[in-house]
């Protein structure tokens, strides 16, 4: 029996945190981090950190549908970060660290909307969700160190949390 899956690409902050907390979700099938957003070819992180290639760090997340949907999956990621902070999570400040869901196709952009909307709307942040819905672009694969850097490095660096 083969799977379908999709891809969703997400960014919200540092993509250690991001990718630690995605990868745990059930219907998740594989994770990785990485650059998408910018203009220059083939990133590395000594550029990207320096917030002038215009990408975000990014988590590719792969999913089964049957079993997350990509609806459910922006749910997870509106509870991981403060999606009201713009260019910024906590202590980490620059466009690389910006909110953004870079969608697939216009069935993920239409739900992207609908999702933020709704978040937007509950009341649940003080101020505007500031979160960018822009069309996928290359992703590129970021070093393999930033690979599951929290399986790697437990008690390292990490500023994403679920909030209620």
């Amino acid at each position: 029996m083969t799977t379908k899956t999709e891809v969703a690409v997400l960014a919200g902050g540092c993509f250690w945190g991001v990718e630690e907390i995605l990868r745990g979700i059930d219907g998740v099938v594989s994770t990785q981090v990485g650059y998408t957003g910018g203009d220059l070819t083939d990133p590395a992180y000594e550029q990207v950190k320096k917030g002038t290639t215009g990408h975000a760090e990014a988590v590719e997340v792969t999913f089964d549908p049957a079993i997350l949907t990509f609806e459910d999956l922006l749910g997870w990621f509106f509870r991981l970060h403060d999606p009201t902070q713009r260019n910024r999570q906590m202590n980490d400040i620059g466009t690389q660290y910006r909110s953004a869901i870079f969608y697939q196709s216009d069935a993920q952009r239409q739900a992207a909307e609908r999702v933020k909307a709704a978040v937007d709307k509950s009341g649940k942040w003080p101020k505007p969700v500031v979160t960018e819905i822009v069309p996928a672009a290359q992703f590129w694969r970021a070093e393999e160190y930033h690979q599951k850097y929290l399986v790697k490095n437990p008690g390292g660096y990490n500023c994403h949390f679920l909030r209620d």
